[in-house]
């Protein structure tokens, strides 16, 4: 059965149409195949979309007539009424008035460009002489999917604002305006309809805006493009179209997300998504081309909206050029995310950042041994509530930065000086106790049998917490996949899946505290325990050293300088403390002591940034999205290592697998430019390259061979998968 011939719009029963023709000159009843609706050359019916696209067109069918109002005009699912700013017309002068449609709930009108099918919103004026009226105008629409097609409209009441001019000799108690007004209306099915509508307003000079109108005027002028167009290039290759916007001034300011529509009607597949890319001064757009594409037009006009703190929008003309693609990313599913972080949460286990705690630990689970069962499981489940709960404000923190604009990610709160120097105090602090110099460490983290049960709560929970703290500025296999996706989600998803990487973290020592079975690899305890205890001290010793280069990196010496003072003020005051040191005025000094060496955190050396080091490449500079686009336009070869100095995962894998000589050989004979995206301080443009790729933390490693597709390396190196992953640049 021909689809075209047997359709009932409104009900579906079958019903034989006459040829009519429509606007567009074409006759529906013609032998030619089936048109979705007015293009620059015919468009074949897919059999996938035939019954809907049949809809669209012989929608035509219905068409219904209505007399002249003054009034709102329903008229099948829509409601339209013409409407002006102000109360009267001011001769000489612009008049705004606009046309407005209201869909019931769940249908929709078409934008200018309709998208896969529909039809556009037209309007045609009845004016007294020397009256003239403008084009309408278009706010920006939405995308609304309806089967497999995706259409470009308005779900909700829109006005479309037309500029009228009123000759300045306009006079009249009354003067009436008429417009013809034509929309489509859809949802399940779809109904076109028109109407007959007309104004009267008074003629005065001192109109004043209309108290019902002039807001809504306001708002509408608030979605329409911005009259300051963005320039940009486009390129068509490999069967997709690319779009790149230059913005100015502060269009892309606090950008989260971006739209381009496009006015053009066979230009890309509407159905597919489009891919962005998010820079400073500069977004990206790539898209499948439309099945119905024939040749690239000369210039691309469009809108492109702006989703920030507020929603804006702004008229696109893009010239021919060279535009790299935008790279696809698939990301994980809520499942295949909650088991990614379960497995990153695991490994975090064995990676260098969290061995601190480890140590920590160790000492914990051997003097535990002492305690009874119900003991052992309770301080397990504690020091994991203490690592989740600490996952679970820590993504509180980030999705509500995120949602507030700010550019942060995975391992954020180490771009700050201050955390680290803070981090400093703490890890020495630490150390000191358990090396016996001071006490801190018993009343702290539960580590001795003569501990109440409340303290020794207390001090498996602090551990839980000190875990998340030192495991942030680590990224593992699995664990990048799955925070890129949590943060691209809505708040519940984004702390379901941190809670599986915080209970994966915790997962060895609940496994530990509820089979105690397991614990019987663990040697006997004895006096040699202390030896041991004081000998896990050094880790934290290290873990300070490291935090001093991390923000030796950020501030220089200064800052490093500052911060060895405090940490004497702090040794001053924790020796203040020792047991055989009594008296108030020791203690005053104590006080005093941590005041100063807190006082210095607030020092603005600590918030100065130091020049960052050149990376040892042959060929290299820091990364911008400006010049890799351009490096790929000229087909250079390149490798971005996304990395910073607070990454123990990133530092490990330049000096086992980037630095060693035969990589370093392979990079120079292959000409590989080598772009540094350093993200040791917060950098948006970084974080957004980051959540390209579906990642939320460093490292990231992505080599671009000449043409083709960017290749992302694991997070774990070795000389022989970087040398594997080079053989793809000739």
């Amino acid at each position: 059965m021909n689809p075209r011939a047997y359709f009932k719009i409104a009900e579906g029963f079958p019903v034989r149409p006459e040829p009519v023709e429509w606007t567009n000159g074409r006759v529906l009843g013609d032998p030619r195949p089936f048109m979705v609706r007015q293009a620059h050359h015919e468009r074949p019916c897919l059999p996938s979309q035939r019954a809907l696209k049949t809809t669209f067109a012989l929608a035509v069918l219905a068409l219904c007539a209505s007399t002249v109002h003054s009034a709102p005009v329903r008229n099948g699912p829509v409601e339209a009424e013409l409407v002006a700013e102000r109360t009267a017309w001011r001769p000489g002068m612009t008049n705004e008035v606009a046309l407005r449609l209201k869909p019931d709930q769940g249908w929709h009108t078409y934008w200018r460009n309709p998208g896969d099918s529909g039809l556009p919103t037209t309007l045609q004026w009845t004016l007294p002489a020397g009256w003239t009226a403008g084009d309408m105008q278009w706010p920006f629409p939405q995308a609304h999917r309806l089967g497999d097609l995706v259409n470009y409209g308005y779900g909700e009441e829109t006005l479309h604002p037309v500029s009228l001019e009123v000759p300045v000799d306009a006079e009249g108690k009354q003067v009436a305006v008429r417009a013809q007004a034509k929309w489509l209306a859809c949802s399940d099915i779809c109904i076109p309809g028109q109407a007959e509508l007309s104004l009267s307003l008074p003629v005065s000079r001192t109109a004043t805006p209309d108290p019902v109108w002039a807001a809504r005027f306001e708002d509408t002028r608030r979605r329409l493009p911005q009259v300051q167009s963005l320039s940009g290039q486009f390129a068509i290759h490999d069967g997709e179209w690319h779009l790149a916007v230059i913005a100015r001034d502060q269009a892309l300011a606090g950008a989260r997300r971006v739209e381009f529509f496009p006015y053009a009607l066979d230009l890309v597949n509407y159905s597919t998504t489009q891919r962005t890319a998010l820079g400073p001064q500069r977004a990206r757009f790539s898209q499948p081309l439309s099945d119905y594409y024939v040749r690239a037009p000369d210039r691309v006009e469009g809108v492109l909206v702006v989703h920030g703190p507020a929603i804006s929008a702004y008229t696109v003309h893009a010239e021919p050029g060279e535009v790299a693609a935008v790279d696809a990313f698939t990301p994980p599913a809520f499942w295949q995310a909650l088991a990614f972080a379960l497995l990153g949460g695991l490994i975090l286990n064995l990676m260098p950042c969290v061995f601190p705690v480890l140590s920590i630990k160790a000492v914990a689970l051997l003097e535990s041994r002492t305690l009874q069962r119900a003991g052992q499981r309770r301080h397990a489940l504690v020091y994991a509530a203490g690592v989740i709960l600490s996952c679970l404000a820590l993504a509180a923190v980030l999705v509500a930065l995120r949602a507030g604009g700010a550019a942060v990610g995975w391992g954020f709160q180490l771009q700050s000086p201050v955390f680290i120097a803070a981090l400093v105090y703490l890890m020495v602090a630490l150390g000191l106790s358990l090396s016996g110099m001071v006490p801190l460490g018993t009343r702290l983290m539960g580590l001795g049998q003569s501990l109440t049960e409340r303290n020794g709560d207390a001090g498996s929970f602090f551990t839980g917490v000190l875990a998340v703290v030192v495991a942030s500025p680590c990224t593992v296999p699995f664990m990048g996949a799955a925070m890129g996706f949590a943060l691209s989600q809505p708040a519940v998803v984004a702390l379901t899946v941190f809670a599986a990487l915080g209970f994966g973290l915790a997962l060895p020592f609940l496994l530990l505290g509820f089979f105690p079975g397991l614990g019987r690899v663990l040697p006997r305890p004895g006096a040699w325990m202390e030896t041991f205890k004081q000998l896990m001290a050094f880790p934290l010793y290290l873990t300070g050293v490291w935090l001093l280069w991390v923000l030796g990196r950020q501030t220089g010496i200064n800052g490093v300088a500052l911060v060895l003072l405090g940490l004497v003020l702090l040794g001053f005051a924790l020796w203040l403390c020792r047991p055989a040191a009594r008296g108030p005025v020791r203690r005053v000094l104590a006080v005093l002591a941590v005041l100063a060496a807190l006082g210095v955190l607030a020092h603005p050396e600590l918030r100065q940034a130091a020049i960052p080091a050149t990376p040892s490449a042959v060929l290299s500079g820091p990364y911008s999205d400006t010049r890799l686009t351009d490096l790929r336009a000229q087909h250079r070869p390149v490798f971005v290592n996304v990395t910073a100095d607070w990454c123990v995962t990133c530092k490990v894998n330049e000096a086992v697998a980037l630095e060693n000589e035969a990589v370093r050989r392979a990079f120079v004979g292959k000409g590989i430019v080598w772009l540094t995206a350093d993200w040791t301080r917060s950098d948006p443009a970084i974080t957004v390259l980051l959540a390209r790729f579906g990642r939320n933390g460093v490292p990231l490693y992505l080599l671009y061979p000449p043409a083709g597709e960017p290749v992302v390396l694991p997070q774990i190196l070795t000389p022989g998968i970087v040398l594997d992953a080079l053989k793809l640049v000739p």
